[in-house]
């Protein structure tokens, strides 16, 4: 097994508490009630318990209501992790440590696949919170009024703030460990997590994967329904070409990787952040406006974007409070169990972004002028 668990994998799976010796190569089970902390099986109900909503979700949405850019979201967020993920996790299977490297390990968790380097609620984690951020939009009206392009910005935005809550503390936790000594990858960062991340799995993914998956499956003027074949070739192509896209993305900080440019990296990824931001808050306050406006199409309102993304938050902020004390009792950034701490400040700037959204769609499915029988 030595060949799936190099010194860098080793080292930080004994930073996790476990080894990545002797692991199975297909799938693990553990007892959830003995994992490192008690935060772990609360993490993976409301992740891997949000992706059977939503896929229930989408699956009515396709059969009930016509529309199939839900269901094929749901599977395209699957094939963009099979392809993303197993290079992250092995470098030199795919010959990329020269020039990726490995970036972080996962925790074990109750269920794991690929030699324990992939936790199943991981699986479940971006068919949900894709699933969440695609419903938040479409329920604001971004993609009726303003397009699958803006829609997708609007996305990407949500999914900033949702993702970052979770990114900034996970470290903490232990959920995943991110290797410091690879600073070509994860340099550089904002408290323990690297802005490469923050940028590009956190936004540039969902927004790619959203635009690819409702320019090629949504409604469109001229084209009838298509079939179900349709429908599974064109979401393999959505999910398979998210990855090209966030290597464009990733060409401007890209090209002052390493060196003496960390600051002007640094410089690029905090503007294309902002960039995102901005972008996010207007497309916010816009859809905020339209709800008050009488001409204000009808939007569908599932219980799934009146639900899910609430829970999401309200979860997330109680395993927040948990980390506070050794977050405040942290020394130079690492806590007495020698964990790296994440950014209070922007998580919390996230949460209340994430907290507004969750405001406007209530506001706008509340509304006695779009008022329509309860979808699930």
């Amino acid at each position: 097994m030595g060949y799936s668990c190099d010194a860098a994998a080793e080292r930080l799976a004994e930073r996790l508490g476990h080894s990545c010796h002797h692991a199975e190569p297909i799938v693990d089970v553990r007892n959830p009630f003995g994992l490192e902390n008690a935060t772990m099986p609360f993490l993976e109900l409301l992740v891997i318990g949000g992706a059977v909503f939503a896929l229930i979700h989408a699956w009515r949405r396709w059969r009930r209501d016509g529309d199939p850019v839900n269901i094929s979201l749901w599977f395209a967020s699957i094939v963009y992790l099979a392809v993303i993920e197993p290079p992250l996790y092995f470098p030199d299977w795919f010959g990329l440590q020269e020039h990726v490297g490995l970036i972080f390990s996962h925790n074990v968790f109750t269920v794991q696949f690929m030699y324990d380097r992939l936790p199943l609620y991981i699986v479940a984690f971006y068919p949900a919170l894709s699933q969440l951020a695609y419903e938040v939009i479409r329920a604001l009206g971004v993609f009726v009024r303003r397009g699958p392009l803006a829609g997708s910005l609007a996305v990407a935005f949500t999914c900033q703030a949702f993702y970052e809550i979770f990114d900034q503390l996970g470290p903490q936790l232990r959920w995943w460990a991110w290797n410091t000594d690879n600073e070509m990858i994860n340099a550089p960062a904002l408290a323990s997590v690297p802005m490469n991340s923050m940028f590009l799995f956190a936004s540039v993914s969902f927004g790619a994967l959203t635009y690819l998956v409702t320019l090629l499956t949504g409604t469109k003027r001229g084209r009838g329904p298509l079939t179900g074949r349709q429908i599974s070739l064109r979401t393999l192509a959505a999910g398979a070409l998210t990855p090209l896209a966030m290597a464009v993305a990733g060409l401007p900080s890209n090209l002052f990787r390493g060196g003496d440019h960390l600051g002007i990296q640094q410089a690029i990824l905090t503007t294309e952040l902002a960039l995102v931001w901005i972008a996010g808050l207007i497309l916010l306050a816009d859809a905020w406006r339209a709800a008050s406006r009488a001409d204000q199409p009808p939007v569908p309102s599932p219980q799934f974007a009146r639900i899910y993304p609430a829970l999401y938050l309200g979860v997330h902020m109680v395993l927040w409070l948990i980390a506070l004390p050794a977050y405040f009792a942290a020394d130079d950034g690492i806590t007495e169990q020698g964990t790296p701490v994440g950014s209070l400040w922007y998580a919390a700037l996230c949460a209340l972004a994430a907290a507004g959204l969750i405001a406007a769609v209530l506001r706008a499915t509340t509304s006695k002028k779009i008022r329509e029988p309860v979808r699930s």
